[in-house]
Parts: C-alpha cells; structure tokens; sequence
C-alpha cells in the first residue's frame, strides 16, 4: 500500500468526472427549455425525488431550489407510499431523480402522480426508461462512464445529476430576478444574511450609551466619556446638539506629545474636524467598508444632519458582518 499512488488515482477521478460534466453540456436543450418553463409557470412547489445516491443529490437539489427562489421540498420515495405522497398537491412539479429510469419505489407512485394531475420532470442516465417515458420532460443526465474503477458506484453520474439540478436552479433564479436582498430573507442566521440584510442602526450605540460632549468642555470631560461608553471616541456637539467634530483615542495620542493641560484645554481646539458620518439606513456591510477605505476604526450615524448613533470595528466584529 505505500507504493499506490494516490495522487494519480484521485486526478483519474477528477478528469473522469469532469468530462461527464463536459458531455452534460448537450443536454442543456429544448428538454431543459421545457422543464424550466415547467416549473416557472407552476402555482405550487417543486417536489424532488429520488432513492439511495439519487436521493442524497435530490435533497441537495431541493435544498438549493429553495434558497434560490424556487419553492421546493424533498420527499423520500419509501415514505410517500406510505402516507407522505399526500404532501404533494396539485400546483406541484415533481422532479423524479434515478440513474437508470427504473427505481421501482418511484415508478410505484407515477400512476397516483398522473392520476392527480400533478406534473412530472424525471432526471435520468436512460432516455428511453420506463420513468422518462412517462414524464412530460425527461432531462438526461447520462455519463461516458463511473469514476469508480469497477463502475458500480454512483459517482460521475450523481456528479452529473447534481450539476444538472443546480442548472435547473440558477436559470431559474434568474428568470424570477432573484436578488442578493431576497437570497438574505432566507439565509437570515448565516453570515451572508447579515451581511446583506444588517444595517448601521442595528448595530449603533445609541441614546444614554452614545458618548458626546459640549464642544466648551475640556480635554479630561473627553477622555471620561470615551472611557464611559467604551468606544473609543466621542462626539462633539454644541448646545444645540449639533455635531461639531470628534476626538478619539489617536487624538489623545497625538496630543500628549504636546504637554497641553487636559483640566484647562478645551475640546473644541483640538477636535478632529468633519468627521467620517454615515445614515443610519446604510448597510453595516457598507459601513465596513468605508471604514476600511478611510483607516478608521468608528463612524458616527445621523439622521437628517443630526447626530443619532455611533459604532466601531469590534460593533461590526460581535455582529458578524466581519
């Protein structure tokens, strides 16, 4: 076994599989047209099915089509002919997956299938089985060969199988113009959903914990509000409540090499002026990156011109959005 090679074994796969995928190219046809158009004019969902590697893939499909857009739900043959079958109503699409067109548990629910009007797309290696010869679109997903080496185990054709699902998946999607915003409503706990969907004012600091101070008060008021509110800054205002500037951690950096008096110095000389503010409105994934644009580390939020919030790096850190 030290002598095998490995390396040659698992490239052997990787072309074997890749040249099914290449032949696959042909059957992106009128079939494909058809299903498309199938499923797209439906008033239901798309229900896959599929036995043994065909089902693992069909759940894969089925989950895709969802987050896609396209309502869609797996449902496993050996249970639908015991009671699951009436998941599927009439509106429904179902989408039958097996290699060989000949998977007995599926070709045991075509009849009540057809009987109930519901639509039929199978997905199968042999155009001329028993289950594409009953399916309105048979979509083929035949493959020169298995990478397996004695040919028995699904390989190139549930790589095959899964490509063609995700075809299906995306020309649909963009046919419905399905967005990045509608991909975040369904993805709301994954990272890709914060990233889309959170905004500055769901991440602020804002109210008591939004740290400002008078423009009239000192260097020393600063400096125990910033470590107050913990952000590492604060807000200028005037007495009107109008932002005026900001001092931030570097600021005091700077500031120490000039010997001012932190009792007596007011904040307003030595403020950083035009600050870097944001609305509240923006995306946070936005607010990250004109952060990373301008090297800093925390932007002010306001609404119309008016101060309402402040966050920072390690805000945007605890909310995943980085």
């Amino acid at each position: 076994m030290t002598d095998f090679d490995f390396r040659q074994a698992g490239t052997t796969v990787l072309k074997t599989e890749l040249d099914a995928i290449t032949q696959l190219e042909q059957y992106i046809n009128d079939d494909f047209v058809k299903a498309c158009q199938l499923i797209l004019s439906a008033s239901g969902k798309v229900v896959v099915m599929g036995m043994g590697k065909s089902g693992h893939i069909g759940n894969k499909i089925a989950a895709t089509f969802a987050s896609t857009g396209t309502p869609s739900f797996f449902v496993h043959p050996g249970e639908a002919s015991h009671g699951d079958l009436g998941m599927i109503e009439k509106g429904d699409v179902v989408l039958a997956i097996s290699n060989s067109g000949e998977a007995s548990e599926i070709l045991t629910l075509l009849p009540v299938v057809k009987r109930r009007g519901i639509a039929l797309i199978s997905m199968t290696g042999n155009p001329a089985s028993t289950m594409a010869r009953l399916a309105q679109v048979n979509l083929c997903i035949k493959v020169p060969k298995e990478a397996c080496p004695i040919g028995l185990a699904p390989t190139s054709s549930t790589t095959a199988t899964l490509v063609m699902g995700d075809a299906l998946a995306v020309a649909l999607m963009q046919a419905k113009g399905f967005t990045a915003d509608d991909f975040a409503l369904s993805h709301p706990g994954g990272a890709l959903g914060r990233k889309l969907l959170l905004r500055i004012s769901d991440v602020m600091h804002a109210g008591d914990n939004l740290p400002t101070i008078l423009v009239t008060a000192t260097i020393r008021d600063a400096l125990l509000e910033v470590s107050a509110k913990g952000l590492g800054m604060t807000a200028v205002i005037d007495d009107k409540g109008a932002l005026c500037g900001i001092f931030t951690d570097g600021d005091l950096r700077r500031l120490l090499d000039q010997r001012l008096d932190l009792h007596e110095t007011c904040i307003g000389d030595v403020m950083g002026e035009n600050p870097t503010c944001v609305d509240e409105d923006l995306l946070a994934a936005e607010g990250l990156k004109l952060m990373e644009e301008k090297k800093i580390n925390g932007l002010l939020v306001t609404r119309q011109g008016i101060l309402v919030g402040a966050l920072n790096m390690h805000d945007l850190l605890k909310a995943g959005v980085m």
